[in-house]
């Protein structure tokens, strides 16, 4: 590979003249320290705020773990040896809901995994003994196979912040709480107590850490994240691996994974498993920054990303990562030399174009070594076996994925060490780490208000507790706690943690504490000063997500919070917020009806690392100050542009690197307060159709009390006839612009073909600016029967059209956009601040057409072609 080219670049965006400037700079990782991926850990925790320099090409890492001659040599007399079922075994990950260890013996499976909210036998508050049991039974099964040598299981779960899955265990701040914390020694150490924690319950891989640099915190997964700041999700993945993996001298490390390969915090709108479209400069130099840590290192495992890839430059479709040779071979593994294992993500490989759950060629063509199968995964292991002794997949590249397995395996010590021999295993004590994720808690708040200095707090007062996360370690904890959306949890469910009350009661005494979560019924006058503990309830990926069309502000989401905080603003009293959020958010509401505000993320288990920071100590002295700065700028907008957009600047209330001390002094006035319906997208929003990101699914249902209702959204292969037994509708693949870019739908008899989104999506914004429904239709069959379409809005709520004239005149005339003003569905009854179905076709009788491209567009019920509602 030829030597890196380093270019000088700008060091604020803000500062550019020209637009020449502009586009050279926007791919720039702000205070990036590229020079050395191999250094110290100390060192990568240095120069976070300098400007430093812009790479033209992706860099070769090396790895602290270096290449063992010896060691291939034995890699290579097992793989020699194996047959092609054992190697296909070798690749196949499971979920232990779903697969036993005799399964693992039988198919000689290389892995197993447990995702959010899976436990040994499906017990919840399942005991470390538990873990331990399966995990040797696992290991077992796997080493009594009648391979020539036998080759030990790798289990594999989603350790993301404390060994979270695990009843009892420590819960850390989430990655964002510990981005502000600025701390690459406290990620090292956080990383070590996460490997004896896991180790403890015989578990030797985490699905961690996640190295995504985030642009857009409408995305759900934004806690996962330490910064939109590159050079700091650098220095985390490098001290967070060094933590979890070392170079496996101790068998209390585990095997790390740097995830998910590349670019899925920069989706357009934040949209889960949505599209990046960074240019191939912004891939290297923004996104690529944490993988340049965590590798150089010694990770051992890359997890590929759901997302997919079009270079807005060069207008080049990479497609889904998971199928993407170009960036799991030729970057990852040729150029940027990693020499470890690929593992897709949770069936992450059926959203390769072609492919399913249970076979993709593609996928591990490009790169793909280990194939997360959780449920197919027999069907899995016989069409790749079908397909290897076809040639579709060859021989050398399953050689190539087995190997880098068993170097992995090998490296990590696995082949010597039944899991419960380990020195912390069965070890109730290696889960619980109180005193250090205490300490995080106390380094991760940030103060963004403290008009007059009302803090730090005297103890010795009557303090009022409201809100509804005063009391709430579900709230604390978030998401991928215990359970994967961490919805279903209660503070019984943390038998080790404790509360933000709890904090406070310690602080101030019992007596001089009274809670009530909605200030109904309390005299504010009566306290000396009110603490007041809002924020968001738990979420994880996908549902975390705020549509493009609603914005930033919390209190739209969560109108609770401000009711609570208005109950006891004004009374005379300094009231002290908490918030708790796994992003920045737009709260000038809050702040405003606020005297201190805190920045508290999603803390974790520890509530009582929020109080020592809020009090004073005994003495009446400043006890901790605060710490933290912020890892995201805060928004003043509440429909903020994404990091990194040259309209950005005017977008900040606090920027990034923000935070008060007690000693640092700033008063915050009055804010101005929008609170409008929603987000404008100037670009449109798609429901179907040209990218690969979409606000709602296709569906085909019933409409005469009939049973079938199903998705259509992927690929149809084939014709999908439903209902089996007395078709009403058929659904195939078809072409109105490019390759299968178009649904072919044809009634026989009553039935709907509709989009519909699990959130409700906010049109109002659009229709205020002459939006209109948007698609291309090629009608094949003119329609015999009356076609109506239509807006939902929930239960009972829908604006209804007639459109068969409309269709009657489009048949045989070929393609045909037509635009329907959201108006129309308005006038109709469609309330359009809460559509969950923003398309939907209706008939009773036979006819056909196609559609693609179907979106919601502003002003265009403007245009001259759009259809006039009567």
């Amino acid at each position: 590979m030829p030597e890196i080219n380093l270019v000088p670049c700008c060091t604020n965006l803000r500062q550019m003249r020209n637009a020449v400037a502009s586009i050279l700079c926007i791919a720039v990782v702000m205070h990036a320290t590229l020079a050395k991926a191999a250094t110290a850990g100390a060192k990568h925790g240095q120069g976070l705020e300098k400007a430093e320099l812009m790479l033209s090409d992706w860099p070769r890492i090396k790895s602290a773990i270096a290449p063992d001659a010896q060691l291939e040599a034995k890699i290579k007399t097992i793989v020699d040896g194996m047959t092609l079922a054992q190697k296909i075994g070798q690749m196949t990950q499971p979920e232990i809901k779903n697969v036993t260890p005799s399964q693992v013996k039988e198919f000689y499976l290389g892995s197993v995994l447990n995702g959010g909210g899976s436990w040994p036998g499906g017990n919840k508050h399942a005991g470390i003994n538990d873990w331990l049991k399966l995990a040797d039974q696992y290991y077992d099964a796997s080493m009594s196979t009648d391979m020539k040598i036998k080759v030990p299981v790798i289990w594999g779960t989603d350790a993301v912040h404390g060994h979270n899955n695990v009843f009892g265990a420590t819960i850390f701040p989430h990655n964002i709480g510990l981005g502000a914390a600025r701390d690459p020694e406290l990620i090292r150490e956080i990383g070590v107590s996460v490997g004896k924690a896991v180790r403890a319950t015989g578990i030797n891989w985490v699905f961690a850490p996640t190295l995504a640099v985030v642009q857009d915190s409408r995305w759900g997964r934004t806690y996962e994240s330490f910064s939109d700041d590159g050079a700091l999700v650098k220095a985390y993945g490098y001290a967070y691996t060094k933590g979890l993996q070392g170079q496996f001298g101790d068998d209390g490390n585990v095997v790390a994974t740097a995830k998910h390969f590349i670019g899925d915090g920069g989706t357009v709108q934040g949209k889960d498993q949505g599209l990046n479209t960074s240019t191939v400069s912004k891939m290297i130099n923004v996104h690529g920054m944490g993988y340049y840590g965590a590798l150089s290192a010694g990770a051992q495992t890359v997890m590929a990303s759901f997302h997919s890839w079009t270079d807005a430059a060069s207008g080049i479709d990479h497609g889904k990562m998971h199928g993407s040779k170009l960036l799991l071979t030729e970057v990852l593994k040729h150029k940027i030399g990693f020499d470890g294992f690929v593992v897709s993500d949770w069936n992450g490989i059926a959203q390769v174009p072609g492919c399913s759950d249970a076979q993709c060629p593609q996928a591990i063509n490009a790169g793909i070594d280990m194939v997360m199968v959780p449920d197919d995964w027999r069907n899995f292991i016989a069409k790749t076996i079908a397909q290897v002794q076809s040639g579709e997949i060859p021989m050398a590249r399953i050689d190539d994925a087995v190997t880098r397995i068993l170097r992995v395996k090998m490296r990590a010590g696995l082949f010597d060490l039944r899991p419960s021999k380990g020195k912390f295993a069965g070890q109730a004590d290696a889960i619980v780490s109180r005193a250090l994720a205490r300490r995080a808690v106390q380094k991760s708040l940030v103060l963004l208000k403290n008009n007059h200095s009302v803090l730090p707090l005297k103890a010795n007062q009557k303090i009022l507790v409201v809100g509804k996360g005063a009391d709430s370690l579900q709230d604390q904890t978030g998401g991928w706690s215990l359970t994967w959306q961490g919805t279903e949890n209660s503070n019984a469910d943390f038998p080790s943690g404790d509360s933000i009350l709890a904090g406070i009661r310690e602080q101030a005494g019992l007596k001089n504490v009274v809670f009530s979560e909605s200030a109904v019924g309390v005299n504010p006058r009566e306290f000396d000063v009110v603490i007041a503990v809002v924020g968001e309830t738990p979420y994880a990926e996908g549902k975390g997500d705020i549509p493009p069309t609603e914005s930033l502000r919390h209190s739209s989401r969560y109108p609770e919070d401000l009711a609570v905080l208005k109950a006891v603003h004004g009374k005379g009293k300094p009231v002290i917020t908490v918030l708790l959020s796994g992003r920045v958010v737009y709260a000038n509401d809050l702040l405003n009806a606020s005297d201190a505000l805190v920045a508290a993320w999603l803390p974790g288990t520890e509530g009582k690392g929020v109080t020592d920071v809020l009090f004073r100590n005994k003495a009446g002295r400043v006890n901790l100050d605060f710490h933290g700065r912020l890892p995201f700028a805060w928004p003043k907008n509440e429909c903020p542009a994404a990091a990194g957009s040259l309209v950005m600047g005017d977008a900040h209330l606090f920027k990034r690197g923000y935070g008060l001390t007690y000693r640092n002094k700033n008063t915050v006035g009055v804010l101005p307060i929008n609170e409008g319906p929603g987000c404008t997208e100037p670009g449109g929003m798609q429901i179907f159709g040209r990218s690969l990101h979409s606000a709602a699914s296709l569906f085909v249902t019933s409409v005469t009390g009939t049973s079938f209702d199903t998705q259509v959204s992927k690929e149809v292969v084939g014709t999908l006839i439903l209902p089996p037994a007395n078709p009403a509708v058929r659904v195939e693949t078809t072409q109105i612009n490019t390759q299968q870019d178009a649904r072919k739908v044809t009634w026989l008899s009553a039935a709907r073909f509709l989009a519909r989104s699990t959130d409700k999506i906010n049109l109002q914004s659009y229709a205020s600016r002459g939006g209109a429904l948007k698609f291309e239709v090629v009608v094949l069959q003119s329609p015999e029967r009356p076609v109506s379409m239509s807006i939902g809005c929930g239960l009972n709520c829908e604006g209804k059209i007639d459109t068969t004239e409309l269709f009657k005149g489009a048949f045989g005339k070929g393609k045909q956009v037509v635009k329907i003003p959201l108006s129309c569905f308005a006038a109709y009854g469609a309330d359009l601040s809460k559509v969950d179905v923003p398309f939907s076709v209706l008939t009773d009788g036979p006819w056909s057409a196609a559609f693609t491209n179907i979106e919601i567009v502003a002003d265009a019920g403007k245009d001259v072609d759009a259809m006039i509602c009567r």
